[in-house]
């Protein structure tokens, strides 16, 4: 974890050399709490914002479904939440150090409550297709995080390999179909995050987590992916992307398939 963790002065170099950032307690323990408490009863009340993954309803992410774009939802005090912090400088700040001018792309929520599967480790820019450059994720703890409770892992360095044609993942322990495979001898490193704390990593930077083991912890998270101001084109998914004074940008749409190859899937046709 030590490797992880970067004083302000030396995050571009550490980026550049490990494609990962965490930066402690960039939000308040009073912001934190209020992220939590009203996304969690927004969820608890009305599951209508619930993305749908098409996980059977004894699934426990059924009833805390994650929840994609909040920030498209300004009617919404979810949506206020997160387009706020989306562009609140001590993150979009730290972004622009590691990349550049940057745009908004996404804003997700995910519950993780106890017993929850993980995520199986992937690449984000498999997703978002975002060209000639990545995107880069800040990944926000809203509760304290290990790996009993499904925190984070990463594999330093991995930013160096270009997005991996992903297999089929243990659906045992992922509510995701999908998985990457590190190379041998290449280290999966466990973080280990207090709520306010933002892991910031690139878009090819290989990452998952385990299911969570605990039977009364959750693991909430609010994550925002960005691209440089230069990209080109993204997935029409991510559109319109987001101004750091606020305004709407459509760039070009990416073409479907990417590296994989046009109509990949899952069983490798």
């Amino acid at each position: 974890m030590s490797q992880l963790v970067t004083e302000r002065p030396d995050i571009a170099q550490r980026y550049a050399e490990t494609g990962v950032v965490l930066m402690r307690q960039l939000l308040t323990p009073a912001e934190v709490a209020r992220v939590r408490d009203v996304y969690t009863r927004q969820i608890e009340t009305d599951r209508s914002l619930g993305f749908d993954d098409g996980l059977p309803a004894d699934d426990i992410l059924s009833r805390y479904p994650r929840i994609v774009h909040p920030h498209r939802r300004p009617d919404s005090e979810v949506g206020e939440i997160a387009l706020e912090l989306m562009l609140d400088d001590r993150i979009l700040g730290v972004v622009t150090e590691l990349i550049g001018p940057a745009l908004a792309a996404q804003s997700m929520f995910y519950f993780k409550p106890p017993t929850a599967r993980g995520q199986a480790l992937h690449q984000d820019n498999l997703y978002l297709q975002s060209h000639p450059e990545t995107c880069i994720a800040a990944w926000i703890a809203v509760d304290d995080c290990d790996a009993d409770n499904g925190g984070l892992a990463v594999v330093p360095g991995s930013h160096t390999i270009h997005v991996m044609c992903p297999e089929e993942a243990d659906p045992e322990v992922s509510f995701t179909t999908i998985t990457v495979h590190v190379p041998e001898g290449v280290e999966v490193v466990q973080t280990e995050m207090k709520a306010g704390d933002v892991l910031f990593f690139h878009g090819s930077v290989v990452h998952g987590s385990r299911p969570n083991s605990t039977t009364d912890r959750f693991r909430r998270s609010l994550i925002f992916h960005y691209i440089p101001e230069t990209s080109v084109e993204v997935s029409t998914f991510f559109q319109p992307l987001i101004a750091p004074d606020g305004r709407e940008i459509t760039i070009q749409a990416s073409p479907e398939g990417g590296p994989c190859g046009e109509g990949w899937s899952a069983s490798g046709h």
